[in-house]
């Protein structure tokens, strides 16, 4: 009951925004440029403002960028064997890469280890923010079909405000810096918006894909890589880290679970196959039903 009081809430605020894209109409773009541009890069400056750095980041940190190299040339081989564009593999990538460790992965961890196991699965979630506002942007960019590959790609990278968020948050972590009440209250609230905002967007553009033109055969290859193939190369991973038996089991559930809300966001914003990348993160947000249970069973 406690791992479905996880789920409902999450699809709950899915199907409040693909109601109201089927109602209203309303441009999903925008509202996608208002969460990435204006509201992530406060939720993004808020995780790195109050995390405590401990050296477990660093291996935490190590293992999140790991994770990720290792998917996305995974991806790439298969790019390579079946003759994908850069777009489509762009597109993959997004798919496939980046794990929803924040609103979903990090109550599932404290669930099933407490505050102690919360701590870590945090440090997590800062790492995957920082890599996904780096990398996967850059995937997201490269992918475009308005850009031109990877100057395009960097250039994306350099202008997004996210990775300045990310930036300020830690200087002022590190330097011991402490904004005013007021400051941090207005922070929070545009902070706490950005998720869900996320999250409806997502639900609005599930309302605009036609299942006629899904890509099963690659929606099958990405799912598999997400939800089985992840984990699998976490436990490789956790094995060559210092780290204690309950972090190496929150690596590979962390790394189980389904496609990140944002890379929708990304995909939107930059054009690289929007509805196979929304359809990615929710097919594997509703086959974690069945696939986490199973990961619990064997890592627990």
């Amino acid at each position: 009951m406690g791992f479905l009081g996880v789920l409902l809430p999450i699809f709950g605020i899915f199907v409040l925004g693909f109601i109201g894209q089927k109602k209203f109409n309303l441009d999903t773009k925008s509202i996608s440029t208002m969460a990435l541009y204006l509201m992530s890069p406060f939720l993004v400056f808020r995780t790195f403002y109050t995390a405590e750095f401990t050296i477990d980041y660093i291996y935490l940190f190590l293992f999140t960028i790991a994770l990720c190299l290792s998917l996305i040339l995974v991806v790439y081989i298969i790019a390579f064997f079946r003759n994908y564009t850069v777009t489509e593999t762009s597109g993959m990538v997004l798919a496939s890469a980046f794990m929803n460790n924040g609103n979903y992965g990090t109550p599932v961890i404290f669930l099933l280890f407490g505050a102690i196991g919360l701590d870590y699965a945090i440090i997590l979630m800062v790492g995957q923010q920082l890599v996904m506002c780096t990398i996967g942007i850059y995937f997201a960019a490269k992918g475009s079909p308005e850009g031109n590959g990877v100057r395009t790609a960097l250039k994306a990278v350099c202008r997004m405000p996210i990775a300045y968020g990310a930036i300020a948050g830690a200087a002022f972590q590190v330097a011991n810096l402490s904004l005013s009440n007021s400051v941090l209250e207005a922070v929070n609230l545009v902070a706490d918006a950005a998720i869900p905002t996320i999250m409806v967007t997502l639900g609005m553009q599930l309302a605009n894909i036609s299942l006629k033109k899904m890509a099963y055969r690659k929606l099958s290859i990405s799912l598999l890589l997400k939800l089985a193939v992840s984990p699998a190369i976490a436990f490789l991973i956790s094995l060559a880290l210092p780290v204690n038996e309950m972090v190496r089991h929150i690596m590979i559930i962390v790394a189980a679970m389904p496609t990140a809300a944002n890379t929708t966001m990304y995909a939107l914003q930059f054009n690289t196959e929007p509805e196979f990348v929304s359809s990615a993160t929710f097919i594997s947000t509703s086959l974690s039903l069945i696939t986490l249970p199973i990961i619990f069973f064997f890592v627990l």
